[in-house]
């Protein structure tokens, strides 16, 4: 039997499960497929050694612990390995299988370690800036209804349109309720195919389907313990919603290709922008699922219906966006604070984040009426500004391919991008919502590099 597959045999007897990997190529890939908590590997391998594997897997992983073990003992590759990022280091032979198990573990508690301070700081981090900003009467009725409902295990329909903040809301339910030190796991269910969603969904065993080379577990399976936020609930297929509304109703899953069941133990969350008693009325929604994910109902009104908490909005993403800038949030001129009370917000939060957003870019020490003005000029229609319409094209007049026309736009657009930004290239791709490789690569095409 060869040397690895034997110490996956007591390793598997000690309770790790383990996966292995013939070649550095398979080894790599199984890191980046199978996320393990850590990996041993032997220097002496054909073809590529275990330095070049261990420098391989800290780029493509560099919180992996790696713990190397050869048959040559000496100090230097023992010196060598932990230079380029070894966590521990084995001789063989080993006195006992319980050196490479106890190895084995110190590595994986380093790892988990590791993983719970990243989870801490994303936490604190998330609830510092993902907070429910709002002081109107309807934003005050909504906090309260969460905190009745967010320690309760009930399933909770959250209704909203667009951009108003609904996952946010979901994560507010979690972190108030009794499973917030368990997982808070979200899902778009209108993001993926039918097949690929109940794959996420459920879970799949190996050979369900082509390419299945593998089992694996599904999103309800992950989030046992905590939450899961099904997003966009309402673009499920008929297919789907049958099989979500045996998951409620008996608490268990069955995973794609499989023919047994696994019990697990989420709350569900749901959001949709959709009305869902339309859509149970015209038959593409199920009437008895509607009911089972409707059990405590919540709508998130949009920014239109409470313009009042636009200040109070400004200067949370003035400060949640300074801070990921690395600068001092700017002032905001009160004439600015009016103008933003006056706009529609057909994109709500989101919308008004990404102006704000757009508004620091060119800011220096204070956001004016005249910043958002000179954006709203000049950004395309597509970024969910509302512009001024452009005179109508006078029928008679001739028409231009559509090919010059579209040349001609995409540099006035830039030109006016340049000089928003003083030129600068990095805040231009960023106010564009480019990569900077593709904005350089349109500089070039209209000669304006």
């Amino acid at each position: 039997m060869p040397v690895g597959r034997l110490i996956g045999r007591f390793l598997g007897e000690a309770g790790i499960e383990t996966e292995h990997a013939a070649s550095v190529e398979e080894g790599l890939e199984q890191i980046e497929r199978r996320l393990p908590g850590m990996v041993l590997v032997d220097l002496n391998m054909p073809e590529r050694d275990g330095f070049e594997f261990l420098e391989l897997a800290r780029k493509q992983r560099p919180e992996l612990p790696v713990v190397v073990m050869t048959a040559q003992g000496s100090v230097e590759a023992a010196v060598t390995a932990m230079k380029r990022g070894a966590f521990d280091f084995l001789s063989k032979p080993f006195e006992s299988s319980e050196v490479v198990v106890a190895a084995c573990r110190r590595a994986l508690a380093h790892h988990d370690l590791l993983k719970q301070n990243r989870d801490l700081k994303e936490r604190l981090s998330s609830e510092s800036e993902q907070t429910i900003v709002g002081s109107t009467p309807v934003m005050t009725v909504l906090r309260r209804m969460i905190s009745a409902v967010a320690p309760t295990d009930a399933t909770v329909l959250i209704i909203g349109e667009t951009g108003t903040g609904k996952e946010l809301v979901a994560r507010d339910l979690h972190a108030q309720s009794n499973r917030s030190q368990g997982p808070f796991l979200a899902i778009n269910c209108g993001a993926l195919s039918e097949s690929l969603l109940e794959s996420e969904l459920f879970g799949h065993v190996r050979g369900a389907f082509t390419g299945a080379t593998t089992s694996r577990r599904g999103i309800f399976e992950a989030a046992s313990g905590g939450t899961l936020f099904l997003d966009e609930v309402g673009e499920l297929t008929l297919s789907t919603q049958t099989r979500l509304l045996r998951v409620l109703q008996e608490g268990e899953i069955r995973p794609v290709g499989s023919e047994t069941n696994r019990p697990v133990d989420v709350r569900v969350i749901a959001a949709t922008h959709r009305d869902l008693e339309q859509e149970v009325s015209q038959g593409r929604f199920r009437e008895d699922l509607y009911y089972r994910l409707n059990v405590f109902h919540l709508r998130i009104p949009p920014l239109r219906e409470r313009l009042a908490d636009i200040p109070l909005l400004t200067a949370h993403f003035l400060n949640k966006l300074s801070r990921k800038q690395g600068r001092t949030p700017p002032s905001i001129d009160p004439a600015a604070l009016e103008w933003l009370m006056k706009q529609s917000w057909r994109g709500n939060l989101r919308q008004l984040e990404n102006s704000i957003e757009r508004a620091l870019i060119l800011a220096a020490d204070e956001v004016t009426v005249e910043l958002f003005e000179t954006i709203e000029n000049w950004m395309p229609p597509s970024s969910g500004v509302v512009t001024p319409r452009a005179d109508v094209t006078d029928p008679a007049e001739p028409v231009e391919p559509l090919r010059l026309a579209r040349h001609a736009f995409e540099r006035r657009y830039l030109e006016r991008l340049l000089a928003a930004v003083d030129g600068s290239r990095a805040d231009a791709a960023r106010l564009a919502h480019l990569d900077p490789s593709n904005l350089r690569r349109l500089l070039k095409r209209h000669h304006l590099e």
